[in-house]
């Protein structure tokens, strides 16, 4: 017979397994309402949560920056305008001395807010502000219009005259080069073809009868296609000119062997033209362009000489020191060729085209050699007048 279960034994087991099965239940509930509060952070409440620190420290940095420094900003702005609308004229003495430092502060300003990545409208606003204050500290002082008003009323001829001695030097070896051609022509006539080219001789060459080079020298009837020539013209003279310059970086030795080759040439047509009985009809012919086109041509190797005899040279200074000195003087007298050149390519192209006649373009050639000689070794301005040129605006 089986003993009855007696609820002393049952009970234990029934009291342990209902906790357990309640605490198995509770722990799904507890990991559901962790996911539901995360889920709803996430999509319910969006518009509650907080910027990120890194985002709003740095909101805060750049506007503390700005805040700082915004007056010295804003008083260059105001400087840097009043110089722009009326030149140094608005301008009081005070703002007028802070305006390097202040310039400076704005300069520093940039380049802090460049390299901390401040916001995108103070760095445009630094960057338009120092560009603009860059040119009026350190850009120029001048327009154009006063700059070529000094450039002519005496920087031009000034910087000439401080070349004299390299003008001297290839004066005389353009003199002995037109010598060497004659002479080397006279002797062998064979010699004209290899100093002139076939397409610069024409149909004046050895041989040629006087009516065909007094041809030669004949007006035109139309002015018809000399506008173009003179493009030419001064494209050719101008080529040669600066090629002449350029050359003076080797010690100037290329640009004397330039002005020789050019003149032999000359010196090969002079006597040409002398040994035809022609001589002072292609004088005045040549003189009508020549005595500017010639002069040019003496400036730019006498410029290019200049460079190299102070490069070889340099005495207290280094080479590169005397020819950056060296080299600015000689850019101020080759603007004034270039402008030279073309004047002679205008001259040669339509008076000397035009106008018939050895005693009028004998004229015509020397009113331009006085003119040029006057003008370089006779006016010399006070070197104070060119201050006074300066532009307010």
């Amino acid at each position: 017979m089986n003993a009855p279960s007696t609820p002393s034994s049952t009970q234990p087991a029934q009291t342990g397994a209902a906790p357990k099965s309640a605490a198995a239940r509770a722990a799904p509930k507890s990991a559901a309402a962790r996911a539901a509060g995360r889920l709803s952070n996430w999509l319910g409440r969006s518009g509650d949560m907080a910027p990120p620190a890194d985002i709003e420290s740095a909101a805060l940095r750049s506007d503390r920056f700005r805040l700082e420094r915004e007056a010295d900003w804003r008083r260059l702005e105001t400087i840097v305008t009043q110089m722009e609308k009326g030149g140094l004229r608005r301008i009081s003495d005070e703002d007028l001395l802070a305006l390097p430092t202040l310039y400076r502060t704005a300069a520093s300003s940039l380049s802090v807010a460049r390299e901390t990545s401040l916001d995108a409208a103070t760095l445009s606003y630094l960057e338009n502000l120092v560009q603009r204050g860059w040119f009026q500290v350190y850009g120029p002082r001048k327009g154009f219009f006063a700059w070529l008003r000094e450039f002519l009323f005496g920087g031009w001829s000034r910087a000439v005259r401080e070349i004299w001695l390299d003008i001297c030097i290839a004066l005389f070896v353009m003199v002995a080069g037109a010598i060497v051609g004659w002479l080397l022509v006279a002797r062998d006539q064979d010699w004209f073809f290899r100093l002139v080219p076939a397409d610069l001789a024409g149909s004046r060459v050895p041989g040629a009868s006087r009516e065909e080079l007094l041809s030669t020298l004949a007006v035109e009837e139309s002015t018809d296609g000399l506008s173009v020539f003179a493009a030419s013209l001064f494209s050719n003279n101008a080529g040669v000119c600066i090629l002449a310059f350029a050359l003076g970086f080797a010690f100037g030795i290329p640009s004397l062997m330039l002005l020789i080759h050019n003149t032999a040439l000359l010196g090969a047509f002079l006597w040409l033209f002398a040994d035809a009985g022609l001589i002072v009809e292609f004088s005045a012919w040549l003189s009508v362009h020549g005595t500017t086109e010639l002069f040019g041509i003496l400036l730019a190797g006498a410029a290019g000489l200049h460079i190299g005899r102070s490069m070889t040279f340099p005495g207290q200074r280094s080479v590169l020191e005397a020819a950056s000195t060296s080299g600015q003087r000689a850019a101020v007298v080759m603007v004034g060729v270039v402008i030279m050149m073309i004047v002679a390519a205008l001259l040669e192209a339509f008076p000397r085209q035009l106008v018939e006649g050895a005693q009028s373009r004998f004229v015509i050639g020397g009113i331009f050699l006085i003119f040029w000689l006057a003008y370089f070794f006779l006016y010399t301005p006070r070197t104070g007048d060119a201050a006074q040129t300066e532009d307010p605006a």
